[in-house]
């Protein structure tokens, strides 16, 4: 059996890249905010770079710092919202809460 490789998002880097950024974090705060300790700041460069990809958990860990889906990072086609939620939530200060059509719709206890 040959070996081929394997197709990899065109503009993960990128978007890694905008999220650090967006949230105001040098490599090295990324870093501590992942909790990840096997990262280092050559790592995430590599990452931004798009010379190396981050296994699943740290691109969960990605998604849950930026409050974004991980479908927004591995999917080309799906841009990152111009405002991450994750600084939006930040400056309104408020708990997330349902939408209002949503909340309407869940059955009260």
């Amino acid at each position: 059996m040959g070996r081929t490789s394997r197709q990899k998002p065109a503009r993960l880097g990128e978007k890694l890249l905008y999220i650090r950024q967006a949230l105001g974090l040098s490599q090295n705060q990324l870093i501590r905010r992942l909790e990840f300790k096997e990262l280092v700041q050559g790592t995430v460069s590599a990452f931004e770079s798009g010379g190396r990809e981050p296994s699943l958990l740290v691109l969960l860990a990605y998604a849950r710092a930026a409050n974004v889906s991980v479908e927004s990072l591995i999917d080309d086609a799906l841009d990152l919202p111009d405002e991450l939620p994750a600084i939006s939530k930040k400056a309104q200060g408020a708990k997330r809460s349902l939408p209002s059509s949503i909340s309407k719709s869940r059955p009260k206890r």
